[in-house]
Parts: C-alpha cells; sequence; structure tokens
C-alpha cells in the first residue's frame, strides 16, 4: 500500500470511500470551530472535500497530504488559487505543529501493524491542547483491507496512552452509506511527560 498502490486506485476510478462531498459529522464538527486562523491538518486528503469547505468557511492555514502523486497534481491545480498547502508526503515523515487534525477514511487505509504508529505520530504533530477529530469506522470487513475496520474498544486501549477522550460515539449524522457504523472522535493530547513511558 505504497503511493504507486493508491496512485493506481485513483488512476483506476478504484475509489468506492469517496462520498463525494464533505463527511456530514466532519461539517458538523468544523462548523463548530470559531477560530479561523487554526492550523489544520488533513492527512491522507483524498480528493478533499473537508479542505474545500474549510476555505469556504474562510479557514486560513489548511494542509493536505496524500502519497498518490496524480492526485497530488490534480489537488494543486484545484486549490491554486487558495491558501490550502497540498503536500505528496507520506505522513509518518510528515513534521509540523498543529491545532486540528482532521480524520477521514486515513485511519482505516493504512496497515493495522502501523496503528500504534499512527497513533504515536499524531500526538507528536498536535500542539498540547490540540484535537484529533473525525471519524473511525465501528465495524469489521469480510473482504481483505483496505478498508481496515476496528471497534471502540479497540480505539479505547489504542489510543488510552497518548490522548485524552472528549468525545468517543456512535456517529448519529453520518452519510446515508456509513448509518450504524461510524464513531465520532475528539481527542486532545496527552502532556508529553504524561506518555513519554510508551514512547
Amino acid at each position: 500500500m505504497d503511493s504507486q498502490y493508491w496512485n493506481n486506485r485513483y488512476i483506476n476510478g478504484d475509489t468506492s470511500w469517496d462520498m463525494g462531498a464533505v463527511s456530514p459529522p466532519l461539517k458538523e464538527y468544523i462548523d463548530q470551530v470559531h477560530n479561523r486562523d487554526v492550523r489544520i491538518l488533513v492527512p491522507g486528503g483524498g480528493n478533499s472535500y473537508e479542505a474545500a469547505y474549510l476555505v469556504g468557511q474562510a479557514f486560513s492555514d489548511v494542509t493536505v497530504l496524500d502519497i498518490a502523486p496524480v492526485l497530488v497534481e490534480q489537488l494543486q491545480k484545484s486549490f491554486a488559487r487558495t491558501r490550502v498547502k497540498i503536500l505528496e508526503e507520506d505522513f509518518f515523515e510528515h513534521t509540523g505543529s498543529y491545532d486540528l487534525i482532521l480524520e477521514q477514511t486515513f485511519f482505516c487505509a493504512i496497515p493495522p501493524s502501523r496503528r500504534a504508529d499512527y497513533v504515536k505520530h499524531m500526538h507528536s504533530l498536535l500542539k498540547p491542547g490540540g484535537h484529533l477529530a473525525g471519524v473511525l469506522f465501528n465495524r469489521s470487513f469480510t473482504q481483505e483491507g483496505p478498508p481496515f475496520g476496528g471497534s471502540e474498544a479497540e480505539y479505547r486501549e489504542l489510543f488510552a496512552p497518548y490522548f485524552d477522550f472528549k468525545t468517543l460515539y456512535p456517529c448519529y449524522n453520518s452519510h446515508p452509506a456509513r448509518q450504524g457504523c461510524e464513531l465520532f472522535i475528539n481527542f486532545i493530547p496527552k502532556l508529553k511527560k504524561l506518555c513519554a513511558d510508551s514512547y
């Protein structure tokens, strides 16, 4: 599942996860963020409907990461007249400091063997008091992933060493195709000294 794998999926139109619009739970969350100057990261941005919505709501500091070159080139053209930064970059190699990271179909796209790395790196990218917010699947899949599923119990165990849980509950406003299958998360990073033993 390297850059060529994802590049081929976009070239072949094999993007069944694409809803064609901003995720309803993320839209509602974004609508509650009043500071338009917060630094926002959207990793594994895909077609970046969330980034487009953020632009429309006058957020001024948005960064989108993806590793599929053909998609990144397309996004760079689409967002050329905005202040959105589109980077062709591996999330696990990315450095920065963000107030808010939006999770939308990225976690479920990485191999489960890398989930612990995901949690640690998310923690390292967030400022104290920042937020990791978005949706995670609350289901398993019969076919080989991606997407890869999971459960609330798994997520609690995985994220607890690094994050405090402000919100972790079933979505009531999922896209119709995902009704009953999503959890909304809003996690706040623990102080680094509190989770240093986990590094």
